[in-house]
């Protein structure tokens, strides 16, 4: 299988060369390139088109989302955003993400080489995970490296039930990665403002969650925040995992709020989604409705077969609409779905959970 093609561009040459001498150390990786800015980015793909964008958003003569708006326009490719960890970072890193980008890489004010060093598995993952990224549904190219032992969710919850066997509560937890900032904004802005409580998490570095759920805010009916402990999951509200830290369903008597706690990663993440969806089986049980969304890997395939067997009612992102079909393909293969879905379909699914107590259907 040939190497991925990758091409930097950065206005910085320390980050230029760090990051080019991290990818070129795993051999499915070859950078064909680094530019400065995107004109002369634009020379080089003319002459040799990468599979896999690395790129900086605030640059020279052309900002970065204006570059991946007329990549997206004239001939899309994966774009991996490698962005500051800054307030002003995180937002304009949102609207790369809403342009397109299928990915983050976080680099600090300073000690970036160090930093960048020390998330190389981080950097190559996204980029592996960009590549099979593609609105054509390309056959995958690559496959994350496995250079870390694979915690499970035992490590941070334990496996179980104590859900009340009806509440007039319900709960909608949902799981995505790669693809699913888009994925996500095309769910929520179809809600209703008066929806069942949402609980979300998506692979997302620390501190870009709390520009992700302010955006949404200002898209949906819904209100949409960053969750924080003991937030209370309620009708109307969608709180989305803070990046860094696991995010776990809790109840006190019928109510049901959410706790923030630190952890190792599970699946390789963290916030994990096996995490969330182990803590709704065992707190809600058939009184939520789990979905995985697209995304590379399997995190959340096992916590939505706790769900299932749990009685809650599992939904999937159908193939054909995700960017990358790792996460639900991987429950199917579990069993752990119910039902697959295109993605304009699945916040009808949303509106339209079974009642608790009602024979779960099986398709």
């Amino acid at each position: 299988m040939s190497p991925i093609k990758v091409l930097i561009v950065d206005d910085s040459a320390v980050v230029r060369q760090v990051l080019s001498a991290t990818l070129t150390e795993d051999v499915g990786i070859e950078v064909i390139g680094t530019a400065s800015d995107p004109i002369f980015a634009m020379d080089k793909m003319a002459k040799a088109w990468p599979d896999v964008i690395v790129l900086d958003v605030e640059m020279p003569r052309m900002d970065g989302i204006t570059f991946l708006r007329k990549i997206m326009a004239e001939r899309p490719t994966p774009v991996v955003i490698c962005s500051t960890l800054t307030e002003k970072g995180a937002e304009t890193t949102m609207q790369a993400m809403s342009a397109g980008a299928v990915g983050i890489v976080t680099k600090p004010k300073m000690g970036l080489k160090q930093y960048l060093q020390d998330a190389s598995c981080d950097l190559v993952g996204a980029v592996k995970a960009a590549a099979r990224a593609n609105p054509r549904r390309l056959a995958p190219t690559a496959e994350l490296p496995k250079v870390q032992p694979k915690l499970s969710a035992d490590t941070v919850i334990s496996a179980g039930t104590t859900a009340m066997a009806q509440t007039t509560d319900r709960v909608v937890a949902i799981g995505t990665s790669t693809g699913g900032t888009q994925a996500l904004e095309v769910v929520l802005r179809a809600l209703p403002r008066v929806c069942p409580g949402i609980i979300v998490v998506q692979h997302m570095p620390e501190k870009f969650t709390e520009a992700f759920a302010r955006r949404l805010d200002g898209l949906c009916q819904m209100e949409v925040r960053e969750a924080t402990n003991g937030d209370r999951v309620r009708p109307g509200l969608v709180l989305i995992a803070p990046g860094g830290r696991h995010m776990l369903l809790k109840r006190s008597g019928a109510q049901y709020h959410v706790d923030i706690i630190d952890g190792p990663p599970v699946s390789r993440h963290r916030p994990s989604v096996d995490v969330l969806f182990r803590s709704v089986a065992k707190f809600a049980g058939r009184n939520a409705l789990g979905i995985i969304m697209t995304g590379m890997g399997d995190d959340g395939a096992r916590g939505l077969k706790e769900m299932h067997d749990a009685g809650a009612h599992t939904l999937a992102q159908d193939e054909e609409t995700c960017v990358v079909y790792g996460m639900p393909k991987e429950a199917v293969k579990l069993g752990a779905v119910n039902q697959s879905l295109p993605l304009d379909k699945i916040s009808s699914a949303i509106m339209h959970i079974p009642g608790a107590g009602q024979r779960r259907r099986e398709l």
